[in-house]
């Protein structure tokens, strides 16, 4: 492993030791162990297909994005997009989203740039519906006034999430309106030349330090900003832009119908469809921390503190999300390897690159 990879995963696991803590610091361990000899495992079996939909519609938003490059097959697209999720479950640092790109370089001719702009653009998307629909799920969904979870420091009630979500709700908005604009190539130009000037702000220091400037703050936004706007760039037409949008609507809907089925395997989960979205939204928001390979930690704290929200005890709250996150992970796993043993891929050609 480089240097970047060891530093991403000790920030992971200082991260994720932390949230484990806090996940099950109160959570009586042998009354856990009983919980899961309760559990009817039989329905393990549906969430795993409908999690496995989500990915089949992952494979179609992928080939809609590539489309304006080039057409690329069902198959072709799916082991890629394979890999990279079971590399994100096994190695740290994300590197799963740089491996996509990679493969699709060697594979199919797809220049690197437009590979990984294509993935902004799907994270791009997810997190647009995600935020959208945290939103809206919350417009149905019932928290008790009265219930406050503490997290360390930390309180979470219904009204913090309510102002959570109208401000993310906010940030969404202008999002949108950030991807407008930097979408138009005038308007892209000037922000970039804008921030390449950002070092003649401290015109009172040397050449020495405006270069460092440039080199690690300048030249990584204007890549950013090239980077998002060439994803977007590819998607010519609003009917495109559309479909990526039902997609992912679809997606995390059937994500979060993954989710209400596990419901019925745990006793004492009494959880509507509606409150399921609720937990699978907040369990995203907080992997998208710096985390151990697989999320572990980050997601069990995220499941326990939203479930804690809708009156769930601890011992089920964390048993649940114990199973549904084992169950959410490994079959992504075990299909990733069988889709790097079908097209010979070999791990370190990422890790020898990025």
């Amino acid at each position: 492993m480089n240097k970047k990879i060891i530093f991403s995963l000790i920030i992971g696991l200082i991260i994720s030791g932390i949230a484990l803590y806090f996940a099950f610091k109160n959570v009586p361990f042998n009354e856990l162990t009983d919980y899961f000899t309760t559990i009817h495992y039989v329905w393990l079996i549906p969430s795993v297909i409908t999690i496995f939909l989500t990915f089949i519609l992952r494979v179609v938003r992928w080939q809609i994005i590539l489309g304006s490059f080039k057409q690329i097959g069902f198959w072709r697209i799916f082991h890629p997009l394979m890999i990279g999720f079971m590399l994100n479950c096994i190695l740290p640092g994300r590197i799963g989203e740089i491996a996509r790109p990679i493969i699709l370089k060697k594979r199919e001719n797809v220049p690197f740039p437009s590979g990984l702009a294509t993935i902004a653009a799907e994270r791009v998307f997810d997190l647009l519906l995600l935020i959208s629909l945290l939103t809206g799920v919350l417009a149905f969904v019932r928290i008790d006034p009265g219930i406050d979870v503490s997290f360390g420091s930390y309180h979470l009630n219904g009204q913090t999430l309510e102002t959570i979500a109208g401000s993310m709700l906010k940030f969404c908005l202008v999002l949108i309106a950030g991807i407008i604009f930097i979408s138009m190539h005038a308007c892209r130009r000037l922000i970039e030349k804008i921030i390449m000037r950002i070092p003649d702000i401290f015109f009172f220091s040397g050449k020495s330090f405006k270069d460092k400037i440039k080199k690690w703050i300048s030249r990584p936004l204007v890549k950013i900003i090239e980077t998002f706007a060439a994803g977007f760039t590819l998607i010519r037409h609003p009917k495109q832009i559309g479909l990526c949008l039902t997609l992912s609507f679809l997606i995390w809907t059937i994500q979060a119908f993954s989710y209400y089925l596990m419901s019925f395997a745990c006793p004492g989960i009494e959880l509507s469809f509606f409150e399921s979205f609720a937990i699978m939204t907040i369990i995203c928001f907080f992997i998208v921390l710096p985390s151990v390979p697989g999320y572990w930690g980050l997601w069990e704290a995220g499941g326990i503190f939203a479930m804690s929200l809708f009156g769930i005890s601890l011992k089920e709250a964390a048993g649940y999300t114990l199973i549904n996150h084992v169950v959410q992970i490994f079959p992504v796993i075990f299909v990733g390897i069988i889709s790097a043993m079908a097209i010979s891929f070999k791990i370190r050609q990422i890790t020898a690159k990025n």
